[in-house]
């Protein structure tokens, strides 16, 4: 699901710090849409809860990537659709649900542990005959794990079912097709810029990089 396996060992002993980069397109970043760059500047996190490298991203560089974003620049988050299926499907709409209740501090990483176990965001050896069925299989194994944070399902479905929901899902597949993603994360910049997370050596350099394609890149 991911190409960028080395993205964790590299990020993980570069300290936060400044750099005066030069970008290169073609390198450091790809033009991925025809389109005029978004009025505003943004950054777009696309990912899956079933991706070990995102559950590490989510909880050992996103905190700080957010917190050095040039203050500009909004951030989203979006779930690729990889499996086509019934249940990834569903999954897709816990993410949707989980920004339509404002739950993201609590939930975002309450779906990652429930479908991948704690443990594999930390890159930990753990038993995987535990795992043998899938603790996720469908809606009511979601609002289960939504429950057991506290989060009230009560409105659940009607949340999930709604049309807000259901133009959000169209809207990122389409995207996902628009700026041809085919691995996560991939961060997409003005809705026009992908970053090459291949070819970043640093937390730092991510960073300025992203604040350069936002703000000052033409």
């Amino acid at each position: 699901m991911i190409k960028h396996i080395a993205l964790a060992l590299t990020l993980a002993i570069a300290p936060l710090s400044s750099f005066a980069a030069q970008f290169v397109e073609g390198k450091h970043f790809t033009t991925v849409s025809d389109k005029a760059p978004s009025a505003e500047p943004k950054l777009t996190e696309f990912y899956s809860f079933y991706c070990h490298n995102c559950f590490n991203m989510e909880t050992q560089y996103l905190g700080d990537i957010k917190a050095n974003l040039n203050k500009k620049v909004s951030f989203d988050s979006k779930h690729v659709d990889f499996m086509n299926s019934e249940i990834g499907t569903e999954v897709m709409r816990s993410l949707a649900v989980i920004q339509e209740l404002n739950v993201q501090d609590t939930m975002i990483h309450a779906m990652f542990a429930a479908i991948q176990g704690d443990e594999s965001a930390h890159g930990h050896n753990h038993d995987h005959s535990a795992h043998e069925e899938p603790a996720i299989n469908n809606r009511a194994d979601i609002k289960k794990v939504f429950a057991d944070k506290g989060i009230d399902i009560s409105k659940y479905d009607a949340i999930a079912d709604s049309k807000a929901v259901n133009e959000k899902i169209d809207l990122w597949r389409a995207q996902q097709r628009e700026f041809r993603i085919q691995s996560v994360p991939t961060f997409i910049v003005n809705d026009k810029y992908a970053v090459n997370l291949s070819q970043v050596r640093t937390l730092g350099e991510l960073i300025d990089l992203i604040n350069y394609l936002a703000v000052e890149h033409k």
